[in-house]
């Protein structure tokens, strides 16, 4: 590790679960406090040798002098980054210089010890990095540092733990019990010891789960002139998908890339090429985001003056990362960013800046990782505070060479619609893109008023004739001090899905309600689309094959697509009602969203869900759905619980599947019969769903975290009924969504059907 410089380094000082506290302190009173702190570990691995690039440690180290040891490591500085100082002693010590995509965060170790009785307390938090080379960098190309490194050798991996595990003299020790460093072993063991046939195989069974649906959309209703928009509109969709690539994270275009480049190579490639067209990174969004692939599989960059020349070599070549757990951030913030630090730096911005970087258009970064960027943070409009490493860039600046793109394909489209709304939307997105506030043309897109329905920009992903939404929300059954006395009716519109891109990978939507802007919400409410052929196409492959196998016989006949696509409505309805912009306890204004931060999206959806079913109820003894059968309604939405649960507890809408199906059965709403079906309890079920109601938009209303963390604790679980649910329908193969395929825009973009 590196010497103290002549002015004694700081480190930030750490929560016991690794979070920052907002202090610095020097390196002799951290270690005297035994106070928290972290550094970082980088290990270079050679692929085709599998070997482990070591250091013989300099002998004027103070500590482990002339052992062999990892390939570079370092404290962590008071104010810098994790992934910067990992760039920063690889390139100190052994003149290596690696971009960021180099480096695969493979896992985080807490060093505990005490030495020098008491006197020397090392508490550390060790970021362990791995960088994958494909051959052995010759050690003529390494540029050492003298007071830190004497030499440099390649060893096994194999033979390097085995000389660890018998504590060999000439190696710095380290525990290679597979629960502490000897992760590192048992990584590349399961990286490179794989079965290829094996692993085709249960790729084959990952894509199983997946229906291919052809929606082919007619367009004889569509003027010429849109139809020509519409060539145009599906040309700026597309670049939406090479936005979000990036977005999940840094290096993920170049995996897209080299996946697709090398599909023929073997059915092995052909199998994960299909799979990552699914979900559209390395991670499976039906496993809970495992990760299916490995930075083994990932793309092969060439970087000629990474290190020192040596005649007749070509370079370093090593393999764009990414790491086995998928980052709850993306590529929207800083890997080793937590929410404390975000939360300090965020406070001390200006309210109004507050609102720009907790809002959905914008990136979050470091000064220290940009200033070794093509662009340094002096020529980025962004938002800091002082003392703090972060900053905001807009996503206009971040992904203009996309959105100018996109703009400039928008504004061709709109010139040549004869819908004048379509116009209107299609222009003020186009300035959207470009300037970054996305009020007017949420605005246009609300009052949308064409056969042509385009949703497109940073978004998650009829006139109000059939329902009453100020009845509802006077009637929603919470205390009427919470009800919102001003509700706006919400355009819903039908529609057959003509193509989608971007943030759309793995289970499909079946419909949406947008925006998300709070101040329209407020003020306008919000507008829906149904992606009817999507609805129909998941009520034949999937719903119908669930009922054969999870409902009582005598229930079955209940099920039908008329009641799944009415709840859909509904449940799109439901967003738009209850509470939004609420009063805390304690007077102040604030959100719902802001309240329950990481848990508003699971509550939100099963808010959605239940209220929507109570919603049917109501409108239907109110004589406004003439012909339904609340029979129907809710044995459909049984079935829909089975349906929602298979995308995974990670997922929102699956965590808040199971949070309703677990009260219900609680409730004995739902029942499981002797011969492993389900069935609706009718005489219970009205009550169970009316108090689940009640409690979820109660702790909406008071922004009450606490009970939201209990409540999902407690409920959204994958409980034994479910599982049993959930084995039966594996037993027999029912796909759990679908894939679709988008004919008309694969002919317009030249694709060819995979």
């Amino acid at each position: 590790m590196a010497e103290p410089h002549k002015q004694e380094e700081h480190f930030d000082v750490l929560t016991k679960t690794g979070e920052k506290t907002g202090l610095s302190k020097s390196r002799g009173d951290v270690h005297r406090d035994g106070d928290y702190h972290r550094a970082v570990h980088v290990w270079i691995f050679a692929e085709s040798t599998q070997e482990l690039l070591l250091q013989l440690r300099a002998d004027c180290k103070d500590s482990w002098a002339g052992l062999w040891d990892i390939s570079s490591a370092g404290h962590i500085s008071a104010g810098d980054s994790s992934l910067e100082t990992a760039r920063r002693e690889l390139q100190e010590e052994l003149g290596v210089i690696l971009p960021k995509d180099a480096f695969e965060l493979i896992f985080i170790f807490l060093h505990e010890t005490s030495t020098n009785g008491g006197q020397f307390i090392n508490n550390e938090f060790e970021d362990v990095y791995l960088v994958t080379t494909l051959d052995p960098i010759p050690l003529e190309a390494f540029t050492l540092q003298e007071s830190e490194v004497s030499a440099v050798k390649y060893i096994h991996y194999l033979e390097y733990k085995n000389l660890l595990a018998n504590e060999d003299p000439e190696y710095v020790p380290y525990d290679v019990n597979a629960q502490q460093y000897g992760q590192l072993f048992d990584i590349i063991a399961r990286r490179y010891k794989v079965d290829n046939v094996a692993r085709s195989l249960s790729l084959q069974k990952q894509l199983q789960r997946y229906a291919s649906v052809s929606l082919n959309v007619e367009l004889t209703g569509l003027s010429d002139a849109d139809k020509g928009a519409l060539d145009l509109l599906i040309k700026a969709a597309a670049i939406m998908d090479e936005i979000f690539n990036l977005q999940v994270w840094y290096s993920n275009p170049y995996l897209r890339d080299w996946l697709e480049k090398h599909a023929a190579a073997s059915q092995l490639d052909k199998l994960k090429w299909a799979y990552y067209l699914i979900n559209k990174t390395p991670w499976s969004c039906l496993d809970e985001n495992e990760a299916y692939l490995t930075t083994a599989d990932s793309a092969i960059k060439l970087l000629p003056e990474a290190t020192r020349r040596v005649s007749g070599w070509k370079g370093l070549e090593y393999k764009a990362a990414f790491p086995s757990q998928k980052p709850p951030g993306a590529n929207f913030y800083p890997p080793d960013m937590d929410k404390m630090e975000f939360t300090q730096w965020k406070d001390s911005l200006p309210e109004d800046q507050q609102n720009i970087v907790a809002g959905f258009f914008s990136v979050i970064k470091r000064h220290s990782e940009s200033n070794s960027d093509s662009s340094s943070p002096g020529s980025i409009n962004h938002l800091e505070g002082p003392k703090y490493d972060l900053y905001n860039v807009p996503f206009s600046q971040e992904y203009n060479s996309f959105l100018s793109k996109a703009a400039e394909l928008l504004r061709k489209a709109g010139d040549r619609t004869s819908s004048p709304s379509l116009r209107r939307l299609l222009h003020s997105k186009a300035d959207a893109f470009l300037s970054n506030d996305y009020y007017e043309s949420d605005i246009a897109w609300m009052e949308l008023d064409s056969k042509l329905d385009v949703t497109i920009g940073p978004y998650e992903t009829y006139e109000d004739t059939l329902f009453g939404y100020k009845v509802l929300e006077q009637n929603l059954p919470m205390d009427d001090a919470y009800k919102s006395k001003d509700v706006s009716a919400a355009p819903i519109r039908v529609v057959q899905l003509l193509y989608n891109a971007g943030d759309v990978k793995g289970p499909q939507t079946v419909a949406f309600n947008l925006p998300n802007d709070e101040r329209i919400v407020k003020d306008r409410g919000t507008s829906m689309v149904m992606l009817k052929n999507v609805s129909e196409a998941k009520f034949k492959h999937i719903l119908q094959p669930i009922a054969d196998v999870c409902i009582t016989n005598e229930q079955r006949e209940f099920v039908d697509f008329d009641s799944f696509f009415t709840h859909t409505i509904c449940h799109e309805c439901c967003h738009g009602i209850g509470p939004h912009s609420i009063t805390l306890p304690n007077g102040k204004k604030s959100t719902v969203r802001l309240e329950l931060q990481e848990l508003h999206s699971a509550l939100e959806e099963a808010k959605a869900d239940i209220v929507g079913l109570w919603a049917l109820r109501f409108l239907t003894l109110q004589g406004l759905l003439p012909g339904a059968s609340l029979k129907s309604v809710y044995a459909t939405f049984l079935v829909g619980c089975f349906r929602s649960v298979r995308f995974g507890l990670l997922e929102a809408h699956g965590k808040g599947q199971a949070l309703q199906f677990n009260w219900l059965y609680e409730k004995e709403a739902f029942v499981l019969n002797p011969d492993e079906t389900f069935s609706v309890n009718f005489d219970k079920v009205e009550d169970a769903v009316e108090s689940l109601s009640r409690e979820i938009l109660t702790i909406q209303a008071r922004g009450d975290k606490e009970s939201a963390k209990l409540l999902l604790q407690k409920y959204g679980v994958m409980s034994e009924p479910l599982k049993l649910a959930l084995h039966n329908l594996e037993q027999i193969q029912v796909p759990v969504d679908i894939a679709p395929e988008f004919p008309v825009a694969n002919g317009i973009l030249g694709k060819k059907q995979f």
